[in-house]
């Protein structure tokens, strides 16, 4: 059963997906119809659901599951990666490249290999208060809290240069 994202406990499981590049504005309307037809149904063991859905800086697409309500099984989880391999498919948009690395720079998303980030840090293109985005936060408190966050307070901070740990 779909709800609107923002009704959502803070306590809800969430999986983020980073696109490899920025959604059109027609591209962005077609999967957010797919995406609540898909939490919609979305179920567990005959069990609906209680899902929900965002899509964030035209980049990244964001599903929850009220985990209170009832749980998502593997099965249920393995459908919503199916969705995501549709969409894929239809838009040749990657979903699931964990070799690039998202920052908001300027407000906008960009992209980086893990093997340019030493570079880019050295010269100081990136910084340690660089945004960057933790898409490994297991629910919806800690994606509004920590989702975007400084790079010198994740796993990146090990490609900062010593001397700029401050900045």
């Amino acid at each position: 059963m779909y709800i609107p994202f923002e009704q959502l406990p803070p306590d809800s499981r969430v999986w983020i997906y980073q696109a490899d590049r920025s959604f059109s504005e027609a591209e962005e309307k077609i999967i957010a119809d797919s995406l609540k037809d898909f939490c919609s149904q979305w179920a567990a063991h005959g069990t609906q659901l209680e899902t929900s859905f965002a899509v964030m800086h035209s980049q990244f697409i964001v599903l929850s599951v009220n985990e209170n309500a009832y749980g998502a099984s593997g099965c249920s989880i393995d459908g919503s990666v199916r969705v995501l391999r549709e969409l894929n498919q239809q838009f040749k948009i990657d979903f699931f490249n964990r070799t690039k690395i998202a920052f908001l720079i300027e407000g906008e998303v960009m992209l980086y290999s893990m093997h340019e980030l030493p570079t880019l840090f050295k010269s100081s293109k990136l910084l340690g208060s660089s945004i960057s985005f933790n898409n490994l936060v297991p629910d919806k408190s800690s994606f509004e809290k920590a989702w975007k966050i400084s790079a010198k307070n994740t796993w990146l901070a090990k490609y900062l240069p010593k001397n700029t740990l401050s900045v």
